[in-house]
Parts: structure tokens; C-alpha cells; sequence
């Protein structure tokens, strides 16, 4: 049965993260040759080339084949996500799609996901939406259904997809001559964002006796701030165009604030101690929003995974996906006390902690996230 205190940290005895399944694009788009796209902006305001890798510590960032709809890669992800945890599909009892992006604003994109991967009848099947927050929110959900005795297993899947929202935005930069340097600001962080897709599939011990256990998992509201990143449409789709607005200096103050404030409570709540974890791993934005969190939350960079530099932010999978390359890098392994710290914008925090167990990945990583040494710890300084 689920333990709480006062429903706030949330302790799942027989409830464990038993396989996980990636799928990367292969199109990748350089933090230099966004700038070369972006010329006519540079030239107007005359910018300095290369200050968007500068500030970000972004390299570069993949994105789907035009007309991808978040559905296709979720599916891939979802059946790898089974066999990765070996275990029979008709034990999985519930679908929950969870990116920002998804095929249409109804049906849930979970009802094709669903059908593609062959799930029974009787599965529960939705679509949870929270920024970059969703397939963590859909992990606590699994897990509560699990311990509540509804379902043997689950898994909880997205798909972020960047390209419309970067040709979006270099779109209207160049064709935007109203645009100083000062009033450009709130558009540079869509250009850090990039496309990916995860799934995490959870079930009872009973299942997978080895599998990463899900021990304790807390969820913190700051939500007088949820006005600092949105986008300007609610569509949905292939070809959606969408454009967003970010104030990225106030929101990485109060998102790091919030943040803390979660790290504490997870810390107290738990007995855990702070410097007792051996791996962390960020929602991942950039080199600056890193360095100014695991300082402030008192944590070592060198414990920290991540893939930013060649991913760029890829929203609600960003943190799924980083969990999946530390496994394969060999930097999160059995017995590793490990805190899975999520933000996002609204702004909210959900963050995670667990004892590691044995957790398999697969599925399509096109050999990037085990080779490149800026994505291995400890970071790089800033700059």
C-alpha cells in the first residue's frame, strides 16, 4: 500500500522501474547552423556568432523527419520500453502519453500508442500534459496505481518534437525588424529545444525482483509564477507552428528556488542525507541553469548526468532520457542512491529518489550519447 505523510512524500514499497525504451532522431540541427539560418537577425542587431552555444552550452539538438507526429516514436519507444523489462505485454494495464507535443487535442494520443502496441482492452489510457514535467507526473501516476492494486505494470511514454517550433522561431526573428537585442531575449530559449522520445515502464516487484525500486517521490508548486514560459497556441500536431515566450533570468531564479525548496523537503521527509546520493540527474537546459542549481542545492557537478550539450532541452523526456544514457555509460549503476530532480515550467517540481536496481535500455540511441566525453561528468565550466 502507498505510505503517506499528509499526501506529500509518496513511498512505493513493491513498485519498480523495470525497463526503459529511447528513440533519437537522426536529423541533427548545430547550434551553429541555426545562427547561419538566423543571418539576417545577426547582421540587423549585429549579435556575435556563436553566443547561442555560448549561453546554453549547446552544441547541438536533433529533430524529427518533417510531418513526424509525436504518436510514431512513442510507439517505438513504448515496445522497447517492454523488452527492455522482459515482461509480458498483457500485463501492462495502463498507456499514459505525457510530452508537451502531441498528434491531435483530441483523441489522447495515448489511443493510437495504445492500439500500435498491441495493449489489452481493459488498459487505462490517457494523456497527461505538465511541460517538462509529464512522464515524470505519469510515473507517479503508474506507481499509485500499482501500489493501489489496479495494475500489474504500466508504462508512461512521450515524444517532444522541436522542429516546428525552431523553424517557427527563426521564422519570425528574421521577418520581425521591430526586434532590438533587449526585446529578442524571451525567444532565445526556444531555439535550445530539441526532439526525443522515452518510455519507462513500471511494475510490482513481484514481476521484475530486480528492478530499480520506486522509493520516494515528491511534488512542490510554486505556481505564482506560471506566467513566465507559454506558448501562443493550443494546437496540436504535425503542423503545428508554434511560438513561445520565456523569461529565462526570472524563470531560472525561481525555478532553482523551487527546486531547493523540493530537494529540502525530499531530503527531510525521507532521512535521507543530501550528500548521501551517488548520482543526480537535472531536467536539462543548459550549462548556466546546471551549475547555478547543483550550487544552490548543494550538490557536486561530478555526480551529475547529463546530455544537454548534444540533445538540447527535449522537454518532458529530457530527464527520462538522461536517466537511459547514465545507465549505458555506466555512471548510474546497481546500488547508486539516486535523485531524479525534475522542473518545469508552471512552475512545479517533481523529483524522485531511489536506491538503483537493474534497469535495462533499449532501442534506437544512433550512437551518440555513449561516445561524446562533453557529455560525461563533471561539466564543463561555464563560460
Amino acid at each position: 500500500m502507498i505510505q503517506t505523510a499528509w499526501v506529500r512524500l509518496m513511498r512505493f514499497g513493491d513498485v519498480v522501474l523495470a525497463g526503459i525504451g529511447v528513440t533519437i532522431p537522426e536529423e541533427v540541427w548545430s547550434s551553429d547552423a541555426i545562427e547561419q539560418q538566423l543571418e539576417p537577425l545577426y547582421s540587423r542587431l549585429r549579435l556575435p556568432e556563436g553566443r547561442l552555444g555560448l549561453m546554453s552550452g549547446i552544441d547541438e539538438r536533433r529533430a524529427w523527419e518533417p510531418g513526424t507526429m509525436p504518436s510514431g516514436p512513442s510507439i517505438r519507444s513504448g515496445l522497447a520500453s517492454i523488452d527492455a523489462a522482459s515482461i509480458d505485454r498483457a500485463d501492462v494495464g495502463a498507456l499514459i502519453h505525457a510530452s508537451v507535443c502531441r498528434d491531435f487535442l483530441e483523441p489522447a494520443t495515448a489511443s493510437r500508442v495504445h492500439h500500435e502496441m498491441g495493449l489489452r482492452s481493459d488498459c487505462w489510457v490517457y494523456d497527461v500534459s505538465n511541460a517538462c514535467l509529464g512522464v515524470l507526473n505519469g510515473a507517479v501516476q503508474i506507481a499509485g496505481m500499482i501500489s493501489a492494486g489496479m495494475i500489474r505494470a504500466g508504462v508512461v511514454v512521450g515524444t517532444e518534437n522541436s522542429r516546428p517550433l525552431l523553424e517557427a522561431t527563426i521564422e519570425s526573428l528574421n521577418g520581425d525588424e521591430s526586434l532590438t537585442r533587449k526585446s529578442v531575449k524571451p525567444a532565445f530559449a526556444s531555439l535550445t529545444i530539441g526532439s526525443g522520445s522515452c518510455a519507462w515502464l513500471l511494475c510490482h516487484r513481484d514481476l521484475c525482483p530486480d528492478g530499480t525500486p520506486i522509493e520516494f517521490a515528491i511534488a512542490e508548486a510554486n505556481t505564482s509564477f506560471h506566467h513566465l514560459c507559454r506558448s501562443n497556441q493550443d494546437t496540436a500536431g504535425a503542423d503545428m507552428r508554434p511560438l513561445m515566450d520565456t523569461d529565462s533570468e526570472t524563470l531560472m531564479a525561481e525555478g532553482i528556488a523551487t527546486g531547493v525548496s523540493a530537494l529540502n523537503r525530499l531530503v527531510s521527509e525521507s532521512n535521507w542525507q543530501r550528500d548521501s546520493f551517488d548520482r543526480t540527474v537535472c531536467h536539462q537546459v543548459g550549462t548556466r541553469h546546471r551549475a547555478a542549481m547543483l550550487e544552490a542545492m548543494g550538490l557536486p557537478t561530478e555526480n551529475d548526468s547529463i546530455t544537454y550539450p548534444v540533445l538540447g532541452n527535449t522537454g518532458s523526456v529530457a530527464l527520462p532520457l538522461t536517466v537511459a544514457a547514465a545507465i549505458d555509460r555506466g555512471e548510474l549503476n546497481e546500488g547508486d542512491r539516486t535523485a531524479l530532480l525534475g522542473i518545469g515550467s508552471g512552475i512545479n517540481s517533481v523529483m524522485i529518489a531511489s536506491k538503483w536496481g537493474r534497469t535495462p535500455v533499449s532501442g534506437q540511441w544512433s550512437g551518440l550519447l555513449d561516445s561524446r566525453e562533453d557529455c560525461r561528468p563533471p561539466a564543463p565550466a561555464l563560460r
